[in-house]
């Protein structure tokens, strides 16, 4: 008499697998599922003690008074209502404004410039313009002390080069950095050397990725280059535009090294930025408090004015 024989064809007499095997393999799928969590626990513990408590923890101190090792006192918005009459927050306040200002209508439209002229028949050669993109990134990626230094040097009253350039011409010297008047100035000239190369390479390559059949049909329609610039390249142009805006914005009000290495926000806090003011009540005053409240209160003018950025790109790309 022949064996019963099942569907898959094998003998009746099936194998099965130990309880302790099959309750292994249901451990063992235990153990996949939590896997990835376990890859990325190191991740988010890193995260929350060196940047969500820090943050969390500031914006609690804002509402307290804690002065050098004093224990904190919680006092609600006092610190935020002396900030609006602060008279340094306040000149603070305008000197980063007015470097946010040069960033964007000055800064923006001449690193929009030089792009164009990297990519159009200025620089004919393909291998000049692999140069020049090298050679614009570079000030970028150099260190704010080797600037400041050589920025020093050039921007020097006795031997600086601007003021040997301005006796060979026959033109008078300027104090730059010890002037209320131009020490402001120095600082958006070096803010533009220094910015200007790699806002440049944005501006590069939103170019490169308008179609050249756009322009081609704009020409066979009789437009020249301005008419083509403004209502074919320029529209197109609006998503790096404001991209290169915002973080020209959120920079000038982070901006810290030049203009503490440069004037130290003399002369008579001619070139006080809000972050030097922090770094001064916070680590000179010892006011932690306050210092918290002058660090949230940069964090919500670089929002608000992002978002008003936001509205009107929306508004103008109906």
């Amino acid at each position: 008499m022949q064996p019963r024989v099942d569907e898959a064809g094998q003998g009746g007499d099936r194998k099965t697998a130990p309880d302790g095997a099959t309750g292994k393999r249901r451990w063992g799928g235990r153990r996949s599922t939590a896997a990835p969590y376990l890859f990325l626990l190191p991740f988010f513990a890193i995260y929350s003690a060196f940047l969500l408590y820090p943050t969390f923890s500031a914006l609690w101190l804002s509402f307290q008074e804690a002065v050098a090792l004093d224990t904190p006192a919680f006092i609600g918005l006092d610190n935020y209502v002396r900030l609006v009459q602060d008279e340094r927050y306040l000149h603070a306040l305008r000197n980063t404004t007015v470097y946010a200002l040069a960033s964007v209508f000055i800064l923006s439209p001449l690193a929009l410039a030089v792009a164009l002229a990297v990519r159009s028949f200025l620089v004919p050669s393909a291998n000049l313009k692999s140069f020049y993109r090298i050679s614009l990134f570079l000030p970028f990626i150099t260190s704010f002390v080797v600037i400041a230094l050589m920025f020093g040097l050039i921007f020097n009253k006795d031997f600086g080069l601007l003021n040997s350039f301005f006796r060979s011409i026959g033109l008078p010297e300027l104090n730059w950095l010890r002037s209320e008047r131009l020490a402001m100035l120095s600082i958006v000239l070096v803010g533009i050397w220094t910015y200007l190369g790699v806002n440049s390479l944005y501006f590069l390559a939103g170019l490169q990725n308008i179609p050249h059949e756009l322009n081609e049909a704009a020409a066979i329609d009789g437009a020249n280059r301005r008419k083509t610039f403004l209502y074919v390249t320029l529209p197109l142009l609006r998503p790096t535009i404001l991209f290169v805006v915002v973080q020209a914005t959120i920079f000038s009000y982070q901006l810290f090294e030049i203009p503490f290495l440069l004037t130290n926000g003399g002369p008579s806090d001619a070139t006080l930025f809000l972050s030097q003011y922090l770094y001064e009540v916070g680590f000179s005053q010892f006011d932690r408090g306050y210092a918290a409240a002058i660090g949230y209160s940069m964090a919500l003018i670089s929002i608000v004015l992002t978002i008003a950025q936001l509205l009107l790109y929306r508004r103008y790309t109906r």
